[in-house]
């Protein structure tokens, strides 16, 4: 893949994952990173197998899911780290459970981490993409996002608002030169399966892997600038699980 010096990536969620994934895709082709994330020491460990690659990278533990301070949390990260070309929101939490069964700290919690903190994300980084008149905003969706799956309720609600929030972005922001894409997987092999708010038993061996995910998000982030991706649906070859 072409080296891409002088660029800087800004990664949500870059601890583990398609997080992680994409820090580590960006970094051989030669972008710099600045990588957030709840701990400061799975960040670290992903910072320095970047910097192996002779890439700049940068470490800022936070928790998106205090969404009050996340613009300005943001908004500071940004600019400690110098101009952002790139923001990949990766971030992110899956819920299982009937509509009927969710309580509302737990709909709110959802929404909160998989929408609003996206939101406030991209808040912080606008007004020095409006100034140079470029910049590139990945948002993490899913499937679910497209076509809901039972007892994916809130998950699904919060992905498929994020896909809105990616179109009208997009509608308003690619006159300024700003590209806004929304990458929707199919089931990916990750820690997500593993937490104590998804209950589901699936054959993750079928699965994509995050390294999957994170060639097709680099691949849309260094296009050449008069191309974008709107939205990309990435399967696994066997299908939705």
């Amino acid at each position: 893949m072409t080296l891409t010096t002088g660029k800087r990536a800004l990664i949500t969620g870059a601890s583990s994952g398609i997080g992680k994934a994409t820090a580590l895709a960006f970094a051989k082709t030669g972008v710099n990173l600045a990588l957030v994330g709840r701990s400061l020491d799975k960040l670290e460990a992903v910072a320095s197998a970047a910097r192996q690659t002779g890439v700049e990278a940068k470490t800022y533990a936070l928790d998106l899911a205090q969404v009050h301070v996340v613009p300005e949390k943001m908004a500071a990260i940004a600019a400690d780290c110098g101009a952002i070309d790139i923001l990949v929101n990766s971030a992110g939490m899956g819920y299982t459970g009937a509509l009927s069964a969710t309580p509302l700290p737990d709909w709110q919690k959802v929404i909160d981490l998989n929408l609003t903190s996206v939101f406030g994300c991209i808040l912080a980084v606008l007004p020095t993409m409006h100034q140079r008149g470029s910049g590139t905003i990945i948002n993490v969706a899913s499937i679910a996002g497209q076509t809901p799956f039972p007892n994916w309720g809130a998950y699904s609600v919060s992905k498929a608002g994020l896909i809105a929030l990616s179109k009208t972005l997009a509608a308003e922001e690619s006159a300024r030169g700003i590209r806004v894409t929304t990458i929707c997987p199919g089931a990916v092999n990750t820690e997500l399966w593993d937490s104590e708010t998804v209950q589901h038993n699936f054959d993750r061996n079928a699965m994509l892997t995050p390294e999957i995910v994170a060639q097709s998000i680099v691949h849309t982030a260094l296009l050449p600038t008069p191309a974008a991706i709107a939205e990309l649906t990435l399967m696994p070859g066997g299908g939705a699980l």
